[in-house]
């Protein structure tokens, strides 16, 4: 167990010191999002599509299962609504059709016009195919391209190395949304872009975004539209959350993982059902099947990680783990329990007919996708950004996949590999409290490139434990911070189960949280790390 670094002490205003700097330049707000035509080819694009419309020509959209992909999809599908024009609406299925618009899923499209939200940046086939049956393919990505882009009628993407797009750090659904922008533009339309919002809202942070400048506007304005909308999918999350304040979190741990399940297990259909709802009922069946799937698939990923967890060789840098029959729905959750468990870029592959596919996740500041394209040879697929790729290459292949990868990473500074967890402080006596939580709630959301404040508790006593849940494998640990308080607070950790210390005290780092139930609200801090 790693060794508790220095903490300063804090007090509230030292704290709001340090959280006002982060915002020097101040705060971005919605009239600063950047003209969607500075985007390369955006204007292109959006001129193509528009005269499609006008000419009555066949329009096809090719979309992605993940949250970003199915909530660009839900924009896109609603605003051809409004026009209104007639759109053909594909989502790819993870297991017979593979990622992106592909050679597969053209074969059932039949379109002068096709375009893609959250993918293809990297469909060098599917561009070829559309050439040659003269379709004109539209890419929308946010993924890092190659150094050849494919030979498409526009390509938009901020990652081109040619765009100069004064805010890149956007997300697949912020893309189409900019060419919606556009393409209202040029029919001369009085559709309200500002409704979509909530639903940009669910896909920057269920992305990862960095929840700084322009991000941080439209989140922060996506909540608290979500808080009050009428849309069937925001009431249902109401409902299910109990919760009258949304914040970033309520999305990233409890809706998003549910609608990733359909695109895990089933369909991500199903999840895009649920964001286009027309009524309460419609949403409300789609969230109820998506929280069962997402049970299920917790389960199916428990599984996969203790079985990955026992094939891993503890000296590599990169782990590199490969099973036949891993469910390829969870392949990349499961990378992302191991980068926690053993705190190293890890890549998790599913073996099927002789082919190997998975996920890869990373920390610190290692570019999991520069590792993966330094072995390019050797695959058949990647693709990708820093923090998380995807990729394919024959089962034969991936021994000397991974020792390629390793040596790699040998010649990586050690001290990129090290967990980036940075923890502000000590709280001082008598600190935690609602006047706290207020001032930590001025500068949410809290997330990627604006991470929730960090505290460490050294040397606290634990008063007692619980166990919560139906299998008892949430850990709820009564705290006492300071030998001289008698105030206890609840730590909280979630699927993990803690035992009392030996020596009853117990560091650790922690975030706090304001914590609604049964209209009771109190203060909770959630465990992020142990220290020895």
């Amino acid at each position: 167990m790693p060794k508790a670094p220095d903490a300063p002490l804090l007090d509230k205003r030292a704290l709001e010191a340090l959280l006002r700097s982060r915002f020097a330049s101040g705060f971005s707000k919605l009239s600063d999002i950047p003209d969607p035509a500075g985007l390369t080819d955006a204007s292109k694009a959006a001129k193509r599509i528009a005269d499609a419309i006008r000419k009555g020509e066949r329009i096809a959209l090719v979309g992605d299962y993940d949250v970003d992909g199915v909530t660009a999809t839900a924009i896109t599908t609603l605003f051809f609504r409004q026009i209104p024009y007639p759109l053909e609406v594909t989502i790819p299925n993870r297991f017979t059709d593979g990622y992106g618009v592909s050679e597969r899923v053209l074969e059932r499209i039949d379109a002068d016009v096709v375009f893609t939200v959250d993918n293809g940046i990297n469909a060098f086939a599917a561009a070829e195919v559309c050439k040659a049956r003269g379709i004109d393919l539209i890419i929308t990505d946010h993924h890092t391209p190659s150094e050849k882009l494919p030979d498409a009628y526009a390509v938009v993407d901020p990652k081109r190395a040619d765009d100069h797009y004064a805010f890149p750090e956007i997300c697949g659904a912020q893309v189409a949304w900019l060419l919606m922008a556009l393409i209202k533009k040029e029919l001369g339309l009085s559709i309200d872009m500002g409704q979509f919002l909530e639903l940009l809202a669910l896909a920057i942070i269920a992305d990862v975004m960095p929840l700084m400048g322009i991000n941080r506007a439209i989140v922060q304005a996506g909540l608290a539209q979500m808080e009050r909308s009428a849309r069937p999918f925001s009431v249902i999350v109401r409902e299910a959350l109990g919760k009258t304040k949304l914040g970033a979190e309520d999305i990233g741990f409890q809706i998003a993982p549910r609608i990733n399940a359909a695109g895990r297990l089933e369909d991500a259909s199903l999840a895009l059902e649920l964001l286009i709802a027309p009524d309460e009922k419609t949403a409300f069946r789609q969230f109820e099947l998506l929280t069962q799937l997402n049970v299920m698939r917790k389960a199916i990923e428990a599984e996969a990680t203790e079985e990955a967890i026992a094939l891993v060789r503890p000296d590599d840098r990169v782990i590199v783990v490969a099973h036949e029959g891993w469910h390829e729905g969870v392949v990349g959750i499961v990378a992302a329990r191991l980068v926690q468990r053993f705190e190293k870029p890890t890549i998790v592959l599913s073996i099927e007919e002789g082919r190997a596919k998975g996920s890869a996740r990373s920390l610190g500041n290692v570019s999991i996708y520069d590792l993966i394209a330094s072995q390019e040879g050797l695959l058949e697929k990647f693709g990708g950004h820093k923090m998380a790729a995807g990729l394919s290459l024959r089962a034969e292949d991936v021994d000397a996949f991974r020792a390629g990868i390793n040596t790699e990473a040998a010649t990586l500074d050690p001290e990129e590999f090290l967990p980036v967890e940075e923890i502000v402080g000590q709280l001082d006596t008598g600190s935690v409290d609602f006047e706290l939580l207020e001032i930590l709630e001025r500068y949410e959301p809290y997330g990627e490139g604006n991470p929730r404040p960090r505290f460490l508790a050294r040397d606290a006593e634990v008063v007692g434990i619980r166990y919560l849940g139906s299998d008892g494998d949430h850990s709820k640990v009564s705290l006492r911070l300071f030998r001289h308080e008698r105030e206890t607070y609840d730590l909280m950790a979630f699927r993990r189960k803690l035992e009392r210390p030996e020596s009853g005290r117990l560091t650790c780092s922690y975030t706090l949280a304001r914590n609604e139930w049964g209209g009771r609200v109190s203060i909770q801090m959630m465990l992020e790390r142990l220290y020895g």
